[in-house]
């Protein structure tokens, strides 16, 4: 099958979702770095009319918006489902699907892991006070995953799902963060992340990697 052309700035959280099911799913992928602010750029407002990242090509197929890129490529190819078949399990996916997109992203991603670690990268400033208004949520979201997993291996069961692979994206850079090291403390999350970060697809997708791999 044609390689997976996915577009997008190397370390986000989002273009990695795509990156990792490609691992876990032996698709043949490829990607196309932008620089910081290209999303916004004519040729890429083409590809994604909102400015967002990523966008994938798949022969003449062309799709944005992460979830939907995800659960195509788990779809779109052979190997192990990443899409629980029981009702109940897959309704669990979903919800920790949305509550990253919708309160994880936010208050994790935007405000405590982009000030933290991507606006140095940048030689930008950080935003204290936007990582101080960013911890009560983030404080609900990791109370509220923990529950969800409880004494279970992954968020849906006992195997591995695209929640699972998208909420590392997030978490990976929470734990690299002061703050983050202060709201895991004792978390059953941190035994989730050690399962997580096991797996090659999650050790083949750092940010560093990636790099790596681009400017080869």
């Amino acid at each position: 099958m044609s390689q997976v052309i996915i577009y997008g700035v190397p370390g986000s959280p989002y273009v990695r979702k795509p990156l990792l099911v490609c691992e876990e799913k032996g698709a043949p992928y490829r990607l196309v770095a932008l620089a910081f602010g290209d999303s916004k750029s004519p040729e890429h407002l083409a590809r994604q009319p909102f400015g967002r990242i990523p966008a994938i090509e798949h022969g003449d197929f062309k799709l944005y918006e992460a979830q939907a890129i995800v659960r195509y490529i788990d779809q779109a190819f052979d190997g192990p489902s990443l899409t629980p078949a029981d009702p109940k399990a897959q309704a669990r996916m979903n919800q920790v699907l949305n509550i990253i997109d919708w309160y994880v992203m936010p208050s994790i991603s935007a405000g405590i892991g982009f000030n933290r670690l991507v606006k140095p990268q940048f030689g930008m400033p950080v935003d204290e006070d936007a990582v101080a208004a960013a911890l009560p949520m983030a404080r609900t979201c990791v109370a509220a995953l923990e529950d969800i997993l409880g004494a279970k291996t992954y968020f849906a069961g006992d195997t591995l799902s695209l929640a699972d692979l998208c909420a590392i994206a997030h978490f990976d850079f929470l734990a690299q963060t002061p703050e983050g090291a202060d709201l895991m403390a004792g978390s059953p999350l941190l035994g989730w992340m050690e399962r997580m970060n096991e797996r090659p697809s999650v050790r083949n997708t750092t940010w560093a990697k990636v790099q790596e791999s681009v400017a080869a």
